[in-house]
């Protein structure tokens, strides 16, 4: 990855985060400070919980993604290390989907004339869960090609030593 897009891609991370990072505050602000009365048609008190915690979800993958862009950087992204943050973004994103299908169980009983806003909703958690799967599917790809890179360093130190 050249300079450019490293910076650029840290860029728009540093913006989501503050922009997140502010949102949740606001979030919180309001849950804790009682300013915002509920008026019953919605439960407002879960929902605000269940947001502020999808958006930690959201910040602890974009703080996964700019350590990988840093090992990418370094040339050291396909080594064991690189494990642990993709195994974290998995878990993030399996608890978006959680988080989801929460709001969705939290906005069923109002959808009981319209059921089809609550399958869609759950169709949505279903492709976030989709999308974990994905990220499986490439932390595999990982392993591969780390496993290679050991490989081919045990070739070398033997040609080494013939040599």
């Amino acid at each position: 990855m050249g300079k450019l897009t490293v910076r650029a891609l840290r860029a728009v991370l540093v913006v989501v985060l503050a922009g997140s990072v502010f949102v949740q505050a606001l979030m919180v602000w309001v849950l804790v400070s009682g300013s915002d009365p509920e008026d019953g048609s919605l439960p407002l008190t879960p929902l605000r919980v269940i947001t502020i915690l999808g958006i930690g979800t959201a910040q602890v993958t974009l703080v996964c993604v700019w350590r990988l862009v840093t090992m990418v950087r370094r040339g050291t992204v396909f080594s064991h290390a690189a494990f642990r943050y993709v195994d974290v973004i998995i878990g993030a994103i399996v608890a978006a989907a959680l988080v989801w299908f929460a709001v969705t169980a939290l906005n069923a009983p109002g959808q009981r004339e319209d059921p089809g806003v609550t399958l869609i909703m759950g169709g949505i958690g279903v492709a976030v869960l989709g999308v974990a799967l994905l990220v499986l599917v490439l932390r595999t790809l990982l392993a591969q090609a780390v496993a290679r890179d050991v490989e081919a360093a045990r070739m070398r130190a033997e040609l080494d030593e013939v040599i």
